[in-house]
């Protein structure tokens, strides 16, 4: 029969691995915002977004309600790592009536202890923030803003529960005339416990609490607490543990000793899993086996035990004493002999068997617990091995070795790819909410000086249409022939006076020259569709920025290369010659460059046909067989490959390393072309929109930074803060201001970051990545040598939406000044167009194309605008313009 016993009070390692599971299930379950009215494992967000990090400092005041007593507590805090706070404390004991009178009474109970405190400390009259241990469940919307759920531990007040518990105390100070202390943080004893354990350099992130009853929090993922609504960064989560099993998930595990003792207590069915672990109930749990055993002979033969069927007549402490194997075969005697039996020596060994199994399997399924939230951090972190801080309070754990070794052990079992060390907690509550109040104040003080370095950044609904309308005006300057010389937005025209309308067929050669990688293509156009062959040449640095000819000289071998590879060597196929820079174009293959962008200043070229210099290359290289038809930006070509797929296509885009728009303008609008009828296509090279200093106002200081730096100072400023190639750059910039500021990585400096160009465009958009884990974004500021906590990983993340968002914002202001000139050019009051866009930021930027978007609605309304992405505009763009140039069609202009 004791074994029996013994056999149902041991949970077996496959029950504990299930038991882990279901914990698991629970917790997605509280954690979801679909499930989560029905779970029983609740995971309360606490909205404590950081654990301490040594710089908190100030004067703190803690108020903690526990169940006989308020204690207050003065703590100073000098920003040294937390080694050396000033703590002063007071305890006011509560008169009974209190607990079970009216919620009023109560708190003005707390205010009067708070006035008496700072009364007696003679303490300033400056603002003081308060911490409020309220160690009840509540469900919280802020740090500062939480209802109660429900009393418990004896306290049932009056018109409390649904109320809002800082607002009570708040209201109970201020009648105290204590107008400056403010209630900033409310907080359960659990998470105190995380805090207090945060000290010692590396952070705690769990926390554990064995006493009466039990609970757990930790630090999770913020996007996954779906009750939050907070997406970044980590939040604290309290489980409320305590109630797992409540759903009968604990029916393989429960004995019906547990079931004897759930149904003596205040709260039948209710949190099962609190019965099991918790020291409230372990005592009377081993008093039912005893009890039953009794019954059955088996234990106490000839003893009346009478006094053993008495509730709570075996204490906790009792059975604790008892498992200690120096001395509790005495302590079980001496524990025995006080219920009125007359143990023999038999009796008290299987006591102690009995003892030690109820607390052995208290501490297996409060590992099985701990295991889950293990196991949940390590994967919603994407790591392959946890190392991590567990606050622990309990006297089972600390006191008993037995119940320690157990809990390590079998947590190590279960989640063998985490390494979890214990830590004890000192004084969770009261020093914990010093620490999570000091955290917030520490937080919120930091959230503002961001704030200021980021302001400047951040535009508002009004700067934008004021940019919108610039953009207008600046397009109306570039399109009159009397003010195109002093605009900033050029409005070339292209020559290019219709879209592809199906019929062009051929071969043709295509150059695409506008980065770093030159491409040369052999593509056919036919009934059946487009075929491209191509093959990408590099352009040295050397060349780019050496002399025009060495350029085209270079430009020449490439194309030599490529009809040698494609046995096009006796073929003269018409070219298109994408050229990706600013140039005034005399006709259709007539192109005068302007400027040189993108890095490139080859000299001899500026003023320069680009369609002589490359035959001039030609003729120096005896290669004969050239026939350039068509020179086409890239934002045309763009437009064109688009307008191929979709007829509505009349605008291109280009976000990538740099940026550009071209669109259809009516001929009588083009005041630089002679002609009255029909449409042309204007390159607005929108890159250099600011150069004349309409938007001044707009640029930051880091913005400056990034111009200053460039080969072309004071150029293509709107290029500078929309495209690729200067977004990385911006973001170093405003990151090395927060580290000068001790905002991130703990101010310390940061040689790498002194690189021009080693934060790269592409970081942000890895960064950016929705859901992508706090840890992915560390491994990538480590592999700049930067040594990210999570909470800079945070700022770090937050600085490049900022500068991404600016970027789509004024590219959307850009293009809605382009179609809202559409429209009304047309006399239309609703307009639809598709725009063809290309460029990596566009393409790869997990959120650039969105706001852009959504902001194009909001500045233009009546307008319905769809996006099509293009297919290589820049190659297959300048095929069809050549396609269309030899077709002889009728709406091309005349070279």
């Amino acid at each position: 029969q004791v074994q029996r016993a013994l056999q149902a009070l041991t949970v077996p390692l496959e029950i504990l691995q299930a038991v882990k599971g279901r914990m698991l299930q629970a917790m997605h379950k509280g954690l979801s915002r679909q499930t989560h009215a029905q779970a029983n494992v609740r995971m309360l967000p606490t909205y404590i977004c950081s654990t301490p990090n040594g710089t908190e400092k100030g004067d703190l005041l803690v108020v903690e309600l526990c169940q006989s007593h308020v204690r207050t507590m003065w703590v100073t805090l000098l920003g040294d790592g937390n080694q050396s706070p000033q703590v002063m404390y007071k305890i006011f004991d509560m008169p009974g009536d209190i607990m079970q009178g009216k919620g009023e009474a109560l708190f003005d109970f707390i205010a009067q202890c708070v006035r008496q405190f700072l009364a007696g400390i003679s303490s300033p009259q400056h603002r003081l923030p308060l911490g409020f241990v309220f160690p009840f469940s509540c469900r919280h919307t802020r740090l500062d803003k939480a209802e109660l759920i429900s009393w418990s531990k004896g306290f049932s007040c009056s018109d409390v529960e649904g109320k809002d518990v800082v607002q009570l105390l708040q209201s109970a100070i201020n009648k105290q005339e204590l107008y400056h202390v403010d209630v900033v943080a409310l907080m359960n004893d659990t998470v105190g416990t995380m805090m207090t354990c945060s000290m010692a350099g590396k952070p705690c992130e769990v926390a554990l609490v064995v006493g009466t009853g039990t609970n757990s929090c930790f630090m999770a993922m913020a996007q996954q607490v779906e009750m939050a609504e907070e997406t970044s960064g980590q939040m604290c989560v309290n489980t409320e543990w305590g109630y797992f099993g409540d759903d009968g998930t604990l029916s393989d595990v429960l004995t019906p000793y547990d079931q004897c003792v759930d149904q003596e207590s205040s709260n039948p069915g209710e949190k099962r899993f609190e019965k099991l672990v918790g020291s409230l109930y372990l005592g009377e749990i081993v008093r039912h086996v005893l009890t039953a055993l009794a019954a059955e002979k088996a234990l106490f033969i000839g003893s009346n035990v009478a006094l053993l069927r008495t509730k709570d007549m075996l204490k906790t402490q009792q059975v604790l004493e008892i498992i200690d194997n120096e001395e509790g075969m005495a302590e079980a005697r001496r524990a025995l002999q006080a219920l009125g039996l007359q143990p023999s020596e038999r009796d008290c060994c299987r006591v102690q068997q009995i003892c030690q199994a109820v607390v052995s399997r208290a501490a297996a399924l409060c590992a099985a617990g701990l295991a889950a939230i293990l196991s949940h951090m390590c994967q919603s972190r994407e790591l392959e091995r946890l190392v991590v801080n567990v606050g622990v309070d309990s006297e089972l754990y600390w006191g008993h070795t037995r119940f320690g070794e157990i809990l390590q052990s079998v947590t190590g079992l279960l989640a063998p790819e985490c390494m979890a060390t214990l830590l004890p907690s000192v004084d969770g509550t009261g020093w914990g909410a010093a620490m999570v109040t000091a955290v917030a104040l520490r937080l919120a003080a930091q959230c503002h000086e961001v704030d200021q370095v980021l302001a400047p950044l951040r535009l508002s609904r009004a700067d934008l249409e004021r940019i919108q309308a610039l953009m207008r005006q600046e397009m109306e300057l570039g399109l009159g022939w009397e003010t195109n010389a002093n605009a900033s937005v050029r409005m070339l025209p292209t020559y290019v006076r219709g879209t592809p309308n199906g019929t062009e067929r051929g071969e043709f050669l295509v150059l695409d020259l506008g980065g770093t990688n030159f491409r040369v293509l052999l593509v056919c156009v036919a009934q059946d569709g487009i075929r491209m062959a191509s093959e990408i040449y590099v352009i040295p640095t050397t060349v780019m920025q050496g002399t025009g000819e060495a350029l085209f000289d270079h430009i020449i071998e490439c194309i030599m290369d490529f009809q040698l590879k494609h046995n096009l060597t006796e073929q003269v196929l018409p070219l298109g010659f994408t050229f990706s820079f600013p140039c005034q174009q005399l006709g259709l293959d007539k192109a005068v460059l302007l400027s040189w962008t993108k890095g490139f200043s080859a000299l001899g070229c500026v003023g320069q046909d680009v369609v002589q210099l490359l035959q001039e290359a030609a003729q120096r290289k005896q290669h004969l067989g050239l026939k350039v038809v068509a020179v086409v930006n890239d934002t045309v070509g763009t437009m064109m490959s688009c307008g191929y797929d979709d007829p509505k296509c009349e605008i291109g885009l280009i976000v990538g390393m740099g940026t550009n728009a071209c669109y259809m303008e009516e001929m009588q609008n083009v005041g630089t072309v002679e002609g009255e009828q029909g449409h042309m296509c204007i390159n607005m090279e929108w890159g250099a929109f600011g150069d004349n200093g309409c938007l001044d106002d707009i640029f930051t200081d880091f913005d400056r930074l990034v111009d200053e730096k460039t080969n072309n100072a004071g150029k293509q400023r709107f290029e500078k803060i929309i495209s690729g190639m200067y977004l990385g750059e911006i973001v170093r910039h405003v990151l090395l201001a927060l580290v000068e500021k001790q905002l991130l990585f703990r101010g310390k400096p940061c040689p790498k970051l002194q690189i021009k160009d080693i934060f790269q465009t592409k970081f942000l958009s890895t960064i950016e990545i929705n859901g992508l884990a706090l840890q992915k974004v560390r491994a990538i500021l480590q592999d700049l040598e930067l040594q990210a906590s999570l909470e800079d990983s945070i700022l770090v993340r937050e600085v490049c939406q900022t500068v991404s968002l600016r970027a789509a914002q004024l590219c959307a202001a850009g293009l809605a000044a382009v179609v809202e000139k559409m429209r009304e050019n047309r006399g239309l009051a609703q307009l639809a167009v598709t725009v063809g866009v290309d460029g990596t930021l566009y393409k790869m930027h997990p959120c650039f194309s969105q706001h852009l978007q959504q902001m194009l609605r909001d500045l233009a309304p009546n307008c319905t605008v769809t996006f099509l992405q293009s297919e290589d505009g820049s190659g297959k763009g300048a095929a069809l313009v050549a396609a269309v140039a030899c077709h002889g069609a009728e709406p091309w202009g005349q070279s």
